[in-house]
């Protein structure tokens, strides 16, 4: 409702251009990422703008980049609701959503009225009934139909919330994989980076089999973390968060869990690896922590619902 008036208000002469004063960053700083020249370090994580939706709207609240997503070969109407709760005393969210989302050849045709300057990302994932025996078979789709669409493309292995889905960030697929997408790749005029987001709740020994995967398929690089399925230190009665259920927890619940494993696999790849860092980014400190780990930008998304649209300038003024 709130993005929808957003939207609508953009429509009245002379209010695009105050909100846009209102809410552009005065301390920008522009990065480097992936051969791609960011205009700040924060940007929207995948999942608020899963079908391109706002495009328009969000590029006034000063983010750097937006990722939709995640998207899908086919449209899915995702899990039954309700399935997005606050958990407002840890400032966090749990979700189940499962992929909801309007399929690729929709998004596409907005994408296709993109906003000039404005730096988005893809985010790709499987239908809900693809078997994972044929999953690669999805990511080529949508891989190949919103290349030419976007700035970057983020293969999504990590949602808790598609059943079996982290099954695949086995890296034998994920090299079988990545192998298909550069195959794809190598076919087109422009040569875009390829990310992995991967969840924040591996091991080290299955970060290391990342880390030496990223390292050997030409991974251009890591977004560090998704949501955690882990309820642990959440100031939420037990008995309030067994009624939610099942779902992945994001906000600044998990900014230390996402941030730890964002080190960890820093620490596992070479020197300045390309990294984003995603997971409890609601301040200054917090972003800067994400930067302090080893990434070169960070996103954010529930600290965008509980601070409000004025948190990218916060943060970087």
């Amino acid at each position: 409702m709130a993005m929808d008036l957003l939207q609508a208000g953009l429509k009245i002469p002379g209010l695009a251009s105050l909100i846009k004063s209102s809410y552009k960053p005065k301390n920008q700083t522009p990065v480097e990422f992936c051969g791609i020249t960011f205009p700040n370090s924060i940007g929207l994580a995948a999942g608020f703008d899963k079908d391109a939706r706002w495009l328009h709207a969000l590029q006034h609240l000063g983010f750097g980049h937006i990722e939709i997503g995640t998207l899908t070969p086919l449209a899915q109407d995702g899990n039954p609701l309700p399935r997005l709760f606050r958990l407002k005393k840890d400032e966090s969210l749990i979700n189940r959503m499962g992929f909801n989302n309007k399929g690729i050849d929709n998004a596409i045709e907005r994408l296709k009225n993109r906003p000039k300057g404005l730096i988005v990302g893809g985010n790709i994932g499987k239908n809900k009934a693809t078997p994972n025996e044929e999953a690669i078979s999805d990511y080529e789709i949508c891989f190949s139909k919103i290349y030419a669409h976007v700035d970057y493309l983020v293969v999504n292995v990590s949602s808790p919330n598609t059943p079996g889905l982290r099954e695949l960030q086995d890296a034998d697929f994920l090299g079988r994989l990545f192998t298909k997408l550069h195959e794809i790749r190598n076919t087109k005029e422009t040569v875009k980076p390829i990310l992995l987001k991967i969840a924040p709740d591996i091991t080290k020994a299955v970060g290391e089999e990342i880390a030496k995967m990223a390292v050997t398929f030409k991974v251009d690089g890591l977004i560090i973390s998704n949501t955690t399925i882990s309820r642990d230190g959440l100031k939420e009665s037990k008995s309030s968060i067994e009624s939610i259920g099942n779902g992945g927890l994001s906000g600044k619940a998990m900014h230390e869990k996402s941030t730890d494993v964002l080190k960890m696999m820093s620490a596992l790849l070479p020197k300045n690896y390309p990294l984003i860092g995603v997971g409890g980014v609601y301040s200054k400190e917090t972003a800067q922590n994400k930067l302090d780990a080893g990434a070169q930008l960070a996103q954010l998304y529930t600290g965008f619902i509980y601070k409000g649209p004025g948190i990218v300038k916060q943060i970087l003024d």
